[in-house]
């Protein structure tokens, strides 16, 4: 063998190597990722969740709405990505605990028993005004001692949480997206999708709630959320016994 082919030959094998090297690495950092991923949302690989949404008025079938069936997709695909597999149900029939199997829960409380149910066990520190009349805290949020009112087009609220039963470290969690109207529910899982890397790092297993602001949907959709902050202390505390000068929120 001459000096050129040996050279030509060694060439060939150190490519090859550092080929297989940078295929194991790249493999073992999405594998690292995927897990933190599946560990945040409780989805190991082949496991079983549960996607809770309104029953819509129109009759006994299960009619979702449709800003409501975006916030679903945008959920099916972060099931996929984890390798779990979800079931849809009304939230009238989801009579179960929970804690064996991840939960995603979407709708506010005056239409999702589910979601009702949820947010007094969990956060009781918030409370949600479903007055069917109308007036200014129509849809209104309290949260402690501060009040969050819709104004629907321009300002709209929903809570996004991640909650346990405090069941152990194999307790599945439950995520609850909480608007004030359907556009906001999809905001909020959209801006899970997003940010779910962030709020892992942050948050880890623990349970948080985050309050979020869709800006002007009438024109951008569900595409402009801000953060109005982290609520969980006032969330998960005791709602206080009264609050007749609870401060206010509106678009400026």
């Amino acid at each position: 063998m001459t000096e050129d082919v040996r050279n030509i030959v060694l060439g060939v094998i150190a490519a090859g190597i550092s080929a297989a090297l940078g295929w194991l690495a790249r493999t073992y950092l999405w594998k690292r990722k995927l897990r933190r991923r599946q560990a945040f949302f409780g989805l190991p690989d082949n496991s079983e969740s549960l996607l809770v949404v309104n029953r819509d008025a129109g009759g006994p079938e299960l009619t979702v709405k449709r800003h409501d069936v975006f916030a679903l997709l945008e959920l099916s695909a972060i099931i996929k990505d984890c390798g779990a597999h979800a079931q849809v149900v009304a939230h009238d029939t989801a009579q179960q605990g929970f804690g064996e199997r991840t939960e995603f829960c979407v709708g506010g409380p005056a239409l999702n028993r589910r979601m009702a149910a949820h947010m007094h066990s969990l956060l009781p520190g918030v409370r949600v005004n479903t007055d069917p009349e109308p007036g200014p805290d129509r849809g209104a949020f309290q949260i402690g001692s501060e009040r969050y009112r819709l104004e629907p087009g321009i300002t709209e609220y929903v809570l996004l949480a991640r909650l346990t039963a405090g069941q152990g470290q194999g307790s599945r969690p439950v995520f609850l997206f909480c608007g004030q109207l359907p556009v906001t529910n999809q905001a909020a899982t959209r801006y899970l999708a997003r940010h779910h890397e962030r709020l892992a790092r942050k948050h880890g297993g623990n349970a948080f709630a985050l309050l979020l602001k869709v800006v002007n949907s009438q024109a951008y959709g569900p595409d402009v959320v801000e953060l109005v902050g982290d609520v969980t202390r006032a969330a998960q505390a005791p709602a206080p016994a009264a609050t007749p000068r609870a401060s206010s929120h509106r678009a400026k």
